[in-house]
């Protein structure tokens, strides 16, 4: 589990709760499950008309990755690399084809399937990019679904609010149902400016620094696997190949500082 993730809303949630509880508010004052599907729904729909099926299905998923460790460990697809220099320098490329069952990762395993079958250097680089670049344009559209449900969410919270007010105009004859409908009305426009604040946005956030990470270990291992092709030490393959994962973590430092 992500424990940055988990925990920052967890933070986020007691922070603001704590804070409306020491003046005087009770949670069940911002509970409005009438407010919440206005808000929610509404987004949902406007995103939704902003881009294809497939890519808001493809968002949905990518929500649990949030709460999850990266897919890719850098450093045990440096080793696997290296030791698959090691053995192609010992036995030669077509050894690798006994290893094949063993590569989990597509990618990997696709570029190693063409260096196994005789396919040149630059071929393999050219084809391998193509699918990467191809896999790089859907993991961009991911993070920007939640950055449109980011803008639209406090919006569609300031709806909610409004319309709460329309059914409180009809009862001002009650000024004391006028004061209690004009408190849960407003309770959208929180739950609208909450959700982007605190899920979508941050989400988005997330995913892209997550997305970069991927792209960096792909472009490692197809670096890696032409490095094997092209006859390169082992030695010197680890030592190429870490940049990468230096890269990587000064790239995840900088996104998060911005």
């Amino acid at each position: 589990m992500d424990i940055a993730s988990i925990g920052g809303i967890i933070v986020a949630l007691l922070g603001i709760l704590s804070g409306m509880m020491m003046e005087g508010g009770k949670i069940s004052q911002i509970t409005q499950p009438t407010a919440a599907l206005i808000v929610i729904g509404g987004t949902m729909g406007a995103v939704m008309l902003q881009f294809p099926l497939n890519i808001f299905l493809a968002a949905l998923k990518q929500v649990a990755h949030v709460f999850m460790p990266g897919k890719s460990s850098g450093e045990e697809v440096l080793k696997q690399i290296v030791t698959f220099a090691n053995k192609a320098r010992k036995s030669g490329i077509v050894s690798l084809d006994q290893d094949l069952a063993t590569v989990e990762d597509p990618f990997l395993k696709q570029a190693l399937m063409l260096a196994i079958d005789g396919t040149e250097p630059n071929e393999v680089r050219k084809i391998m990019e193509m699918e990467l670049d191809n896999k790089s344009d859907l993991e961009e559209k991911i993070p920007q679904v939640f950055e449109a449900a980011g803008g639209y969410s406090p919006t569609v919270g300031i709806i909610g609010a409004v319309l709460g007010l329309i059914q409180v105009m009809q009862h001002l004859d009650n000024i004391t149902e006028v004061g209690r409908g004009i408190a849960v009305a407003f309770v959208a426009t929180i739950y609208g400016v909450a959700f982007a604040n605190l899920i979508f946005l941050p989400v988005a956030g997330k995913l892209k620094i997550r997305a970069h990470h991927e792209h960096l270990i792909k472009e490692m291992m197809l670096e890696g696997v032409i490095s094997i092709l092209e006859g390169m030490n082992p030695r010197m393959i680890e030592t190429k190949l870490r940049t990468y994962l230096s890269e990587s973590t000064s790239s995840a430092h900088e996104e998060v500082h911005a």
